[in-house]
């Protein structure tokens, strides 16, 4: 299931001229981290948004493939037009999925730098009350 989760966060943050895309911030170490860190249900709601992700081109852009399967340009329509879908249900396992890309793609070093923030230390791996 990480490819899948994997596959969807890089086609909702791509890499742009501007700015490095979620392959680019140590993706598969945050999301292997993410898994092993988050309760299965909040793992399992990421998993769902990713497969809804995955099978919905058909109804967004016209094409009856998995998204992992379109090119860069529907693959981008397909993310902006599915987490403005009129669905609540659906909108809401995008944003599941949309948040945790964004918590792997905003701790990036290079992303940070570019939007003019220092890098983030180390996570000291300690409870945040202690």
């Amino acid at each position: 299931m990480l490819a899948l989760v994997r596959s969807a966060i890089v086609l909702l943050y791509p890499r742009t001229d501007e700015l490095p895309g979620a392959e680019d911030c140590g993706l598969d170490a945050f999301l292997e981290r993410y898994r092993e860190e988050t309760t299965p249900l909040v793992w399992f709601g990421v998993v769902l948004g990713a497969i809804v992700f995955h099978l919905t081109p058909v109804f967004t852009v016209g094409v009856p493939v998995p998204a992992f399967a379109l090119s860069p340009r529907l693959g981008d329509k397909h993310a902006h037009a599915i987490a403005q879908t009129d669905s609540y249900v659906v909108r809401q396992a995008i944003f599941l999925l949309k948040l945790v890309a964004g918590l792997a793609w905003g701790q990036g070093a290079e992303v940070r730098a570019r939007l003019g923030l220092r890098a983030l230390p180390p996570d000291p791996d300690t409870w945040r009350t202690e």
